[in-house]
């Protein structure tokens, strides 16, 4: 039984990696400040349900307000912390960047000093793939160049991984960032597209399809992808004594620090991930089609090959199963 402080559980993820830890017996704290950026009853539903758990304690706080973040590290004494919140939305960030740079920069700096004053056994923090921003050779491998964010979120998220092996160079601290593809599933964000298509399609509304449908990308189903951050939890990166790194490992020659890509290594056709949706909602879309929007990609698409190499395991659901899942979900949950 480990001690677990996970930030961001009322969160989309945060919520089932908790789920996850406490069906194994862990002891989890959750940490969420239940911003408004989307429907706060989603947040509580989802909180309400981990309270239900036991070995499940929370704290309602910003991770900006380190005075709250260190009573919560210092009175659990984490073991591992999984640093998963902050202010999401690619679209978002061209109209409230500040919000960013206060939740994704200041906040994260409070989490990797907490790390840092319990000498945690591991370090795991969200990053994203947008950091891959204007990169065109695919799949992403970690070992890429990412200079060319194309949001203040992707440059924000960028720069905790720098943030976090300085930390781990300087302090010893294993470190492990995880990029993040297009995560779907029960109990996902309502601003992002397979929650806000479902819901128009239901209702008969219009859907805004950007790049006139010319978009892929890496759906990973959401229980995947907290299953490889539970083993990443057990994949601590190692300082190489000699400076020599594997090849095509992203490992740092001069810190126990790695960024392990998480996603279901198949790029999708937007109108392809419409199309099950229509099916399982057993109704048409009515598809709106769109210019590309600022600060968007034409496609993300994941190399999974270390993650692979470091836990044994591969994300593994497919689209059209994963969209059945969700849409039972939605249909639960919303009752269109």
């Amino acid at each position: 039984m480990t001690r677990v402080f996970i930030t961001g559980t009322a969160g989309f993820i945060g919520y089932h990696l908790a789920d996850l830890l406490l069906a194994e017996g862990h002891e989890v704290h959750g940490f969420d400040g239940f911003t408004d950026y989307y429907d706060l009853t989603l947040k509580r539903r989802r909180h309400e349900r981990l309270l239900q758990r036991p070995g499940y304690v929370a704290t309602e706080a910003m991770l900006e307000d380190e005075a709250a973040l260190s009573a919560a590290t210092d009175d659990f004494a984490p073991e591992i912390i999984v640093h998963l919140a902050a202010q999401a939305g690619v679209r978002y960030s061209l109209e409230n960047p500040r919000a960013y740079v206060d939740s994704n920069l200041l906040g994260t700096f409070n989490v990797i000093e907490a790390a840092r004053r319990h000498r945690v056994a591991h370090l795991l923090m969200a990053s994203t793939s947008s950091v891959y921003g204007a990169n065109t050779e695919m799949p992403f491998a970690e070992t890429q160049k990412a200079d060319t964010p194309l949001t203040i979120y992707a440059a924000t998220k960028k720069a905790t991984e720098a943030m976090g092996h300085a930390y781990a160079h300087l302090h010893d601290i294993p470190t492990t960032m995880f990029r993040f593809f297009t995560v779907y599933g029960p109990w996902g964000r309502p601003d992002m597209a397979p929650i806000k298509f479902a819901l128009k399609i239901a209702r008969g509304e219009p859907i805004d399809v950007y790049n006139h449908g010319e978009m892929w990308r890496d759906f990973t189903y959401v229980t995947d992808l907290v299953r490889g951050i539970r083993l990443l939890m057990d994949a601590e990166p190692v300082r190489p004594a000699d400076g020599i790194v594997p090849e095509g490992d992203s490992l740092s020659p001069v810190a126990p620090f790695r960024v392990v890509n998480i996603g279901n290594s198949e790029s999708v056709k937007l109108t392809d991930f419409i199309d099950a949706l229509e099916t399982e909602l057993g109704r048409p879309a009515i598809r709106n089609l769109m210019d590309m929007q600022q600060g968007d990609v034409p496609a993300t698409w994941a190399d999974a090959t270390l993650l692979h190499r470091l836990t044994g395991y591969r994300p593994e659901t497919g689209f059209r199963e994963g969209v059945a899942r969700f849409v039972a979900w939605f249909r639960d949950y919303y009752r269109p």
